[in-house]
């Protein structure tokens, strides 16, 4: 029988398993249920009026508004995380089930309600657990003993419709048992809700039912399914977002080492234990008490975090995004520490806690496996023992094979001897292991063995190294290392930036994550699977020399990272300190200093400066001094870049480290000659004539009169030939010519411009550019003798299929064409650009140097400065603006910030050496990076198209 819920206190049940929350400052249930009466008393309806519905669903707001406010204010007192998702789930249940009294009693009154008539209301999925975020989805599960009947639709509706009024996202379902039941059987998403579920409103007989069928029916026998099933999904989940849990913006919900992974082993814990809480799991002998602890101690940070988010953003939000964190930091009570931010305290705790999620999730899964193992029937289990019987390791007592992991043999081997602690990782790289939990279990627990005296050990030491240089699979074993928590005390330095990450939108991943990655691309590089990306860099690593020496470099090279100095000097002290313990030698140790504290420069170098210019070679070479370790920073640089995260690394960085290394091999060599520059330019005319043979004798030398010599020094060969069709095959009678190449290896596009001479063409291009959406990596300006300006601007790729990135470089081709005849202004072209995201947040100050020593022939400027659409077009306008020539840009975004660097000249071709005029520039350029207001993606500035000469079409 379909029947009003009786009176409830003030004190609301939780879960059947879980403890009971008070609403006592959330929710006064009486004064709700009295207010709720009084609407009804005084319709003439009875309560069933549209009036009255008005009525309740203001005073409804008005409740719930009341309690979510003061459930955030308790959130901030007590910072109970899982106590907030509690005290909402219970405010959620106490105003279902007053609108389910309230629609039984006055709005659908009826006196003799058959059987048929009864009906349930169940919190199901994460709400039947008993916790709800703000933003959560409140599932609802309608459960009837047969088919629907028509009050129980009416009573359903009414209290769906005033939720949706309310705000909330509603998910829910009607069903009788036996549709529960029949679905549950297939659709293990429909199991698993119903696995959690608990009474909100009405007959508790048929949650008595329901859970009874389910559990012989459904549940019983079927746990290894189950299992699979949910860690299938887990799998799927994981890849989606990235694969790892050390995302500097990660999914609190659904990303590796959320809550979802929590929720994950309680649904399995629930099904094939039988169990409703991590306490039982605790004495079912699964988790520890401190693994217990440290489940409830994530649940309850996790949970935290996550309502913040939602107070905060007013929705289900569930990505700790950049804007975010500052914020949520705040929020929870962190301070700002020298050399690590606030932002930076607060996720640093958070991939903690991830970690701490993932063994977990390690330790339960063993359980599993292990129980699994014992329970096995028949035939089946009796050939599973013997295959996974323990197999001996050659050389020791201590550790033994147990079904294909390394395992330990007895409970004291790491406290009988605690370099033990090292072997195990070098005997499981050297025999191809894993490690079983147990095994990971006992390192866990004898952590502290892990001190001064092993640290100073020499076998240790020597096994350590052993592990690091592993030809199959060091990052793996260094990884394993890390996760109990060896690596970091062993070198306690590393220690330090493990779970750090850098509140930037550059670094994708943790500092400890970044390294142990780039340990991975290194020893992919030596295997030879990185061939086809990266074939210079794999071809010196089939001979490598120094290999030990590159491998300790790239452990150690960001471990000073969240220090005041630099990371770079500090960890070539750190490594100076180390290496003499781990065994190397002087040389070798002043070689792994040396890669550490300049393990930037060939890619600043390659990516900031003009390679075409010989200064910049000589003055790299200088830095290196020897080919060896030319090869062994390029590698570095490789490896360190790669590991920064998905797409920082592509075919045109890969070019610029290829280009900058073959520059710099022949003077460190002697294969260079230092010939006049009369000399080389002369002798490059001649080997472009000869490669334009075919062409008219007459023809052909007018061509080359139209270039100044600077152009034969800075331009590759092939890339003049190119130029030289291209300007061949222009019109005379066109002002405008466009040229498009795609370069699916190097990942980039390149755009000819053909076009009259001025000051201003750099930035109306770079404008046409940023209307696209486009980033320049590079451009190159040649000015010819005609009065025209062949531009080349190299584009990083967008699309995968060449007809897309075509069609994308021929609307910037357009955009050109209507910046250049006026009929647009560049201004509108960037306004409907796609906004970048809220960089704000990042403290990137301005800076504008002008050197004159970083090349022979011109000035070089560097400005240094938040990113924001229009930017490029704004300092190249500026710079025009102040009567320089602008020879080549080399730009680079890393993240929020770019640095754009131009070599220029003033209008007569020489360097800018006035004092005064240089503190112009640089006035003048800061000004632009501060703020884009009258600068040319501002509204107020007017192209010129007759300073371009292209008549309006």
């Amino acid at each position: 029988m379909l029947e009003a819920s009786p009176a409830q206190p003030s004190l609301l049940p939780f879960v059947e398993t879980g403890e009971q929350v008070q609403l006592d400052g959330i929710l006064d249930v009486e004064m709700l249920r009295s207010g709720l009466a009084s609407i009804a008393e005084k319709d003439s309806s009875g309560g069933a009026s549209t009036a009255a519905r008005a009525e309740v669903l203001a005073l409804l707001k008005d409740t719930i508004r009341h309690g979510r406010t003061m459930i955030e204010e308790m959130l901030f007192e007590d910072g109970g995380g899982l106590l907030c998702a509690q005290r909402l789930a219970s405010l959620q249940d106490a105003v279902i089930r007053e609108i389910h009294d309230f629609a039984l009693r006055y709005v659908f009154p009826s006196a003799n309600l058959s059987s048929g008539e009864r009906m349930a209301i169940l919190a199901v999925g994460g709400y039947g657990r008993g916790t709800l975020a703000p933003g959560s989805d409140v599932d609802l599960l309608f459960l009837l003993p047969y088919k629907q009947t028509a009050l129980g639709e009416q009573v359903a509706e009414y209290l769906l419709y005033l939720l949706w009024d309310l705000g909330f996202k509603v998910g829910h379902a009607t069903r009788t048992v036996d549709e529960c039941i029949r679905l549950a059987r297939s659709d293990f998403t429909i199991r698993t809700s119903i696995l959690e579920r608990w009474l909100i409103a009405g007959a508790e007989e048929l949650l008595i039912e329901l859970g009874q069928r389910f559990e012989a029916e459904i549940v019983e026998g079927t746990s290894e399914e189950f299992i699979a099933a949910k860690l299938g999904e887990r799998s799927v989940r994981h890849a989606k977002t990235g694969n790892t849990r050390y995302l500097v913006e990660p999914n609190i919900k659904e990303g590796k080492g959320g809550l979802r992974d929590l929720n994950t082993l309680f649904w399995i814990a629930k099904y094939h234990y039988r169990v409703n809480s991590t306490e039982a799991l605790v004495e079912a002998g699964v988790f520890s008490r401190r693994e217990g602890r440290l489940f409830h101690k994530a649940e309850d940070f996790l949970w935290a975090v996550r309502c913040h988010m939602h107070f905060v953003t007013g929705k289900a939000e569930e990505r700790l995004s950049f804007d975010l964190q500052p914020e949520i930091a705040a929020r929870l009570g962190y301070n700002s520490h020298p050399g690590l931010k606030d932002v930076e305290r607060f996720m640093k705790h958070y991939f903690l806690i991830a970690k701490d999620v993932g063994d977990l999730t390690r330790i339960f899964c063993a359980a599993l496996e292990e129980q699994h193992a014992k329970t096995a029937p028949g035939l089946r289990g009796f050939v599973r023992s013997l295959r996974n019987r323990a197999k001996k390791i050659p050389g020791t007592l201590a550790f033994h094979i147990d079904n294909n992991r390394i395992n330990v043999t007895g409970p004291n081997v790491f406290r009988d001897d605690p370099v033990n602690l090292i072997r195990i990782f070098r005997l499981a790289a050297l025999h191809e292991l894993e490690y079983h939990p147990d095994a990971l279990k006992l390192i866990r627990r004898s952590i502290r063995l892990v001190n001064a005296d092993l640290r100073e050990d020499r076998d240790a030491n020597s096994l350590f190294l052993d592990v690091l240089t592993d030809p199959i699979d060091p990052e793996l074993h260094l990884r394993r290392m890390n996760e109990v928590g060896v690596l970091g005390r062993f070198i306690p330095d590393f220690g330090k930036i493990v779970a750090m990450m850098q509140f930037n939108m550059y670094h994708h991943y943790t500092v400890d994550e970044h390294l142990l990655r780039s340990i991975a691309t290194l020893s992919r590089m030596e295997r030879g699977e990185l061939a086809d990306e990266v074939p210079m860099s794999t071809g010196f690593m089939r001979t490598p020399k120094d290999r030990t020496p590159l491998y300790v470099a790239l452990l150690l090279h960001d471990v000073a990272k969240g220090r005041p100095e630099d990371h770079s000097v500090a960890g070539a002290r750190i490594a100076r300190e180390l290496c003499p313990r781990l065994g190397l030698d002087e040389r070798e140790t002043d070689l792994v200093a040396w890669l550490i504290e300049d393990h930037l420069v060939m890619s600043m170098t390659a990516q900031q400066r003009d390679l075409n210019d010989r200064k910049t070679i000589l003055d790299f070479a200088e830095r290196v001094r020897t080919l060896d370790r030319l090869k062994l920073l390029t590698v570095l640089t490789v490896c360190d870049i790669r590991a920064v995260g998905p797409g920082v690394w592509n075919g045109w960085k890969g070019q610029l480290l290829r280009t900058l290394y073959m520059e710099t091999e022949p003077t460190l060599t002697g294969g260079f000659t230092q010939s006049s520059r009369g000399e080389r330019i002369a002798l490059a005319r001649a080997v472009l004539a000869e490669r334009l043979a075919a062409w008219p004798a007459l023809e052909r030398q007018v061509y080359l009169d139209l270039h100044y010599p600077n152009y034969f020094l800075t331009a590759p060969l092939e890339d003049q030939v190119r130029h030289a069709e291209f300007i061949r095959t222009a019109k005379a009678d066109q002002p405008l010519a466009t040229s498009v190449r795609t370069d699916k290896f190097h990942e980039v596009t390149e755009i000819m411009v053909l076009a009259p001479d001025h000051p201003r063409l750099l930035s109306l291009l770079a404008g046409a550019c940023a209307g696209a959406g486009a980033n320049i990596a590079d451009a190159q300006i040649f000015t010819m003798s005609d009065g025209r300006a062949l531009d080349v601007m190299v584009l990083n790729r967008e699309f995968v299929s060449d007809e897309d990135e075509v069609r994308r470089a021929q609307r910037i081709c357009d955009n050109i064409a209507k910046l250049l005849q006026g009929s647009e202004m560049p201004a509108n072209l960037i306004a409907q650009r796609k906004p970048l995201r809220k960089t704000t947040l990042f403290p990137v100050k301005p800076r504008v140097s002008v050197d004159n020593d970083l090349s022979n022939q011109f000035s070089v400027i560097e400005v240094e400065g938040l990113d924001r659409p229009g930017l490029l077009s704004d300092v190249t306008g500026a710079i025009s603006d102040l009567n320089l020539d602008i020879r080549s840009a080399h730009i680079s975004t890393y993240g929020e910030k770019v640095v754009d660097v131009f070599y220029v000249t003033d209008l007569i071709g020489t360097k800018i050496t006035s004092e005064t005029r240089i503190e112009r520039i640089e006035a003048r350029l800061t000004r632009v990076l501060e703020s884009s207001e009258g600068e040319m993606s501002s509204s107020v500035v007017m192209s010129s198209p007759r300073a371009f000469g292209i008549p309006h079409r």
